[in-house]
């Protein structure tokens, strides 16, 4: 092989190289706004994370926010509805499961695991009907004293447990947290 053909293999590898290498740059080029485009646009992002003033909500009542698209309720609960809702046994739960963002892991559906604090008067959970989306109706409706979806008959107790109708799950409760006393953080 003479000098002259091992320089024309190098400049043909280098065509090569260069050529794919073009290629790649191009082909990343015209999907990136494809991929770019499936990310949350500025508007949701700047609702990501909101702060509600719960000092009018009294005792018994209920504030609904919209948050991410979707209402979220956030009701102080009476001592009534925090003992309706602590007294009922864990076998008796459609979904055994708390669903509530704001603990690690599968917690049970007690009271407890669904409420904001301790004590159980604040209840903050997403205001859509598991079954099909629906908006329930509150402040005591159905048999169980929580909310109720009239669309398909969807009974929710007091703290927003699924336990009569299609629904499958209980209200998912989203990430809360309290930045003072009378201010919520969603988000």
């Amino acid at each position: 092989m003479s000098h002259a053909d091992e320089h024309a293999g190098t400049r043909r590898d280098f065509l090569y190289y260069a050529t794919a290498g073009a290629g790649a740059v191009t082909a990343g080029a015209a999907i990136w706004p494809l991929v770019n485009q499936m990310n949350p646009s500025a508007d949701v992002l700047a609702l990501s994370s909101i702060r509600v003033d719960v000092s009018g909500v009294t005792e018994g009542t209920q504030l609904t926010v919209k948050w991410l698209g979707k209402p979220v309720f956030i009701r102080s609960r009476t001592a009534k509805e925090i003992e309706e809702g602590r007294a009922v046994a864990l076998s008796e739960l459609v979904d055994p499961i708390a669903r509530n963002e704001n603990i690690a892991g599968e917690a049970d559906a007690s009271d407890e695991n669904r409420t904001l604090d301790a004590e159980g008067k604040w209840l903050v959970m997403m205001g859509v009907c598991t079954h099909l989306g629906c908006v329930p109706l509150g402040d005591g409706a159905g048999e169980y004293d929580g909310w109720f979806c009239p669309c398909h008959g969807s009974h929710y107790d007091t703290a927003g447990r699924i336990r009569k109708g299609p629904a499958p799950r209980n209200l998912p409760v989203p990430p809360a947290e309290f930045a003072d006393e009378t201010t919520i953080v969603l988000g």
